[in-house]
């Protein structure tokens, strides 16, 4: 097998800088002081950071802040991959009535704007009493459309559907089929829709801004009000945002991992 050529290394390696350097530029604001935008460029952080994050730490809840968005993020990522999968299964290896209309309508709310619901869905949570609590953020988003669309996708070729009807003649249930059949094929689209999940739970902002309190923010909501006077101290803007970010990287390398070994297993498989 031919060995990719030093261009590939260089294009490789370009779009990882290119990738990274929006975090490194963060962390290098938030280890200066506010005048390293109006001063001489330079790429060599400061040693302000930690005196910053200390700021950051007296301006707004952070550490409230930061548990109430791993809960969010972890229920909401956890219920997408669960459910998703299992909708998935249904519609990829399942027949039933309707199946194909349900899916279209399943598709098509993807094309309906988030913003549309809003209204709606706000009075909703209020009528039940969730207004200003996590379980505002955490239901509405207990399973995505886009979800079920990736794994009912993926597990239409993933599964053979002889596959399917052996374990059906051996006994199994279809919870059984699920759980020990379609659970290990759908790893790595699994996998990969987790970090999708958990990223863009971490990152939502418009939703939780409009049903949570002031005194009950998730992590994103918490770093506006760091940027909410007349003059914007971007060395601690930048360094919440930094902050914010690490947890975000720690799971993305660890289910990174996991969506290597699935892939691979699936390879030495094929």
């Amino acid at each position: 097998m031919r060995r990719p050529s030093f261009v590939v290394y260089g294009v490789l390696a370009a779009f990882i800088l290119g990738s990274a350097f929006p975090f490194y530029w963060s962390y290098l604001v938030a280890s200066r002081d506010n005048s390293v935008l109006t001063g001489d460029f330079t790429l060599i952080p400061g040693g302000n950071f930690f005196a910053n994050a200390a700021r950051v730490f007296d301006s707004i809840p952070f550490w409230k802040a930061l548990g109430n968005s791993f809960i969010v993020s972890g229920t909401v990522t956890l219920s997408v991959v669960l459910l998703s999968t299992l909708a998935g299964f249904a519609f990829a290896k399942l027949r039933f009535r309707g199946r194909g209309v349900l899916f279209l309508f399943v598709v098509a709310t993807l094309a309906v704007p988030t913003q549309l619901g809003i209204i709606p869905l706000y009075m909703a949570m209020a009528e039940f009493g969730w207004a200003g609590e996590l379980e505002a953020v955490i239901v509405p988003n207990l399973v995505t459309a886009f979800g079920v669309f990736w794994m009912r996708q993926y597990l239409v070729d993933a599964i053979p559907d002889e596959l399917v009807e052996a374990a059906r003649m051996d006994g199994c249930s279809l919870w059984r089929t699920f759980w020990h059949v379609a659970l290990p094929a759908a790893r790595p689209a699994a996998a990969m829709l987790g970090v999708f999940t958990f990223m863009q739970s971490w990152n939502d902002f418009l939703w939780p801004l409009v049903v949570l309190n002031a005194d009950n923010p998730t992590l994103q909501v918490a770093l506006e009000k760091l940027q909410s006077g007349y003059y914007v101290d971007y060395s601690l803007v930048l360094a919440g945002t930094t902050l914010a970010t690490v947890p975000v990287l720690i799971v993305f390398l660890v289910l990174g991992r996991q969506i290597v070994a699935g892939v691979m297993q699936g390879a030495v498989k094929g």
